[in-house]
C-alpha cells in the first residue's frame, strides 16, 4: 500500500514561495491502475516525484509499504560521464541485482547498440529516455510511476513498452499522469484531477474526464 496524508508542496520563487499541493491525500493498493489529470502546473510531474520519493513533502506523510518506481524515463539520476553500462552496474548494486543478470536485457530493449558502452552525456534525449525507460524495467517494481513517457522510441520501442507495462506486469499497481482520455480510458480503473492544489478522486474514468473538461474550459 501507498498512503498520502495531508501532503503539502511549497517551492520557494523569486517573489516568495508558491504552494503546489494543498492537503494532498492519496491511497494506492497493489494492483490499482490509477490516472491523474490536471492542466499543466498543476502538480502532477511534482506528485509522481513525491510518490517516488525523488523529492520530499514540505508537510504531510507518505507510508510506502510497496516497492515503488521511479518515474519512467526519469534521467536525472544518470551520471553523464559513465557510459550506459556503467549507469547500469551501479542502479544494480542499489537494488541487489547482478547487472550480468539484467544487461543483456537493457540491450535488447533499448535498442542503444554501441552506444551503451558510450558517455551517457552524449545521448540525446530520447536515447537516455529509452536507456532510463529499459532501466526502470530491470528491476521488479509493486507500482510503476509513468509521466507522459510510454511514447519514447520508434513504434516496436513503444509496442515493447506497452507489453512490458501492460500485459506483462497486469498485476503491479500503476499511476499514470496523461492528458490522452483513450489512454487512461485503456488502462485506469479510476482517475483524480489536481486542481488549484487540491486532488479531486474519482471512481469512473469518465467522471474525471468531464470534471477535467470543464475545469479546463473554465
Amino acid at each position: 500500500m501507498i498512503e498520502l496524508s495531508r501532503i503539502h508542496k511549497t517551492y520557494k520563487i523569486d517573489s516568495g514561495s508558491i504552494d503546489v499541493l494543498k492537503g494532498i491525500d492519496l491511497r494506492v493498493e497493489l494492483g490499482d491502475k490509477i490516472g491523474i489529470l490536471g492542466a499543466n502546473g498543476a502538480g502532477k510531474s511534482t506528485l509522481i516525484r513525491l510518490i517516488s520519493g525523488i523529492e520530499l513533502p514540505t508537510s504531510g506523510t507518505i507510508r510506502r509499504d510497496m516497492t515503488i518506481s521511479w518515474p519512467l524515463a526519469f534521467t536525472g539520476a544518470f551520471q553523464g560521464t559513465l557510459t550506459g553500462v556503467d549507469n547500469i552496474r551501479f542502479i544494480c548494486r542499489i537494488y541487489g541485482r547482478d547487472h550480468h543478470d539484467v544487461l543483456p536485457y537493457v540491450e535488447d530493449f533499448s535498442q542503444l547498440g554501441r552506444f551503451l558502452r558510450e558517455p551517457v552525456k552524449i545521448y540525446s534525449s530520447g536515447m537516455r529516455a529509452r536507456l532510463a525507460f529499459a532501466v526502470s524495467l530491470m528491476i521488479d517494481f509493486d507500482c510503476y510511476l509513468i509521466d507522459e513517457v510510454v511514447t519514447v522510441g520508434d513504434a516496436r520501442f513503444q509496442a515493447r513498452s506497452q507489453e512490458e507495462l501492460f500485459v506483462k506486469r497486469s498485476d503491479r499497481a500503476l499511476i499514470i499522469v496523461s492528458h490522452d482520455p483513450y489512454y487512461l480510458r485503456a488502462h485506469c480503473e479510476r482517475a483524480c484531477v489536481l486542481v488549484d492544489g487540491l486532488l479531486y478522486q474519482f471512481d469512473d474514468i469518465d467522471e474525471a474526464l468531464a470534471f477535467h473538461e470543464k475545469i479546463m474550459l473554465g
